[in-house]
């Protein structure tokens, strides 16, 4: 699969997570995964497109590290909210999966970049 296929799947994923938080927490902050997924996703669309594809990607990654830094803190929740501590428990798994989903993203992206990188390296020193 390659990673603009990838860009989709996580970006619907993290759609899904959103969708799927409003519905059980009836909380608005539960829909900001949706924000980061339909980037992720429009990234993943444009990047289709062979000219568009190396910004496309890199926007793609962008958007992905910006949606890890702030849902980190949920997995830093997790003890908590398995000792049944977390004063916000909803909060503590949607950021978690969001983190989880970015940071997923980020290293098949950075793969994929290092992979790009070393092909061109080897097809130009042929």
């Amino acid at each position: 699969m390659n990673v603009s296929s990838l860009a989709l799947l996580f970006g619907g994923l993290l759609v899904l997570t959103g969708v799927g938080g409003y519905a059980a927490y009836q909380t608005p902050t539960a829909l900001i995964p949706v924000g980061f997924g339909l980037l992720l996703g429009i990234c993943g669309l444009v990047a289709r497109k062979d000219h568009l594809r190396r910004h496309a990607m890199h926007a793609a990654a962008a958007v992905a590290l910006l949606g890890f830094l702030p849902s980190v803190s949920g997995l830093l929740g997790i003890p908590d909210l398995l000792s049944g501590q977390a004063a916000r428990p909803a909060a503590v798994v949607l950021r978690s999966v969001m983190a989880l989903l970015c940071a997923g993203f980020l290293v098949v992206a950075i793969r994929s970049f290092i992979a790009a990188r070393r092909a061109r390296t080897t097809s130009a020193g042929m």
